[in-house]
């Protein structure tokens, strides 16, 4: 399939695509052990993008006929992708709408523990830090109000680059990381 280059881009294939092939392909899942907690998709494999090891892709891939990366929307599942395309692993293809889109075709999942979304998280977080700001900017000092131009800017880089660095700072929180070094569920990077 497609390799990783700038004249090529990741194949996507449907929800329901990946549900016809999820017993011959590896369903691999890069979001967070809390997000994979809460629902994910009968056999997909947890392997969280801030841990992506190509090499433990290349050995869950074992017997499979593809892999199909799997994330809330899509954009960590593209990221994932082409970094695993990068490491010469062909067959990879990305779930279009990710977990969205599965949940919205009424296809069948795992219910777990409910946690608050990544991306709920990084709206609390920001919407927190410009409020923080632009109070402390009014009572203490204007020049606070830094804070918000800082997160505010932060926002603009993420929706330009689709590259959120407060939302993998989260990712890396205790609460959000539950789970991705125990046999919680099924893991592929799990020690």
């Amino acid at each position: 399939m497609a390799q990783a280059t700038q004249a090529q881009t990741i194949p996507s294939i449907s929800p329901q695509e990946a549900q016809l092939k999820k017993g011959s392909a590896l369903l691999l899942d890069v979001r967070t052990p809390a997000e994979f907690e809460d629902t994910h998709i009968e056999g997909a494999i947890l392997h969280p993008i801030t841990e992506l090891k190509p090499d433990e892709v290349r050995r869950a891939l074992d017997g499979k006929s593809s892999c199909i990366v799997i994330c809330r929307s899509g954009g960590r599942a593209t990221r994932a992708a082409e970094q695993i395309c990068a490491a010469n692993i062909s067959g990879v293809s990305v779930m279009e709408g990710g977990m969205n889109a599965w949940l919205s075709a009424g296809l069948p999942t795992i219910e777990g523990t409910k946690t608050i979304s990544l991306e709920r998280q990084v709206r609390i977080a920001a919407g927190s830090l410009v409020l923080i700001g632009a109070v402390l900017g009014y009572v203490v000092n204007p020049g606070w109000i830094g804070l918000s131009a800082f997160v505010g800017a932060g926002l603009i880089f993420a929706g330009a680059t689709d590259t959120c660095g407060m939302g993998l700072l989260l990712a890396r929180m205790p609460w959000n990381t539950r789970g991705s070094t125990s046999t919680k569920g099924p893991s592929c990077c799990a020690r």
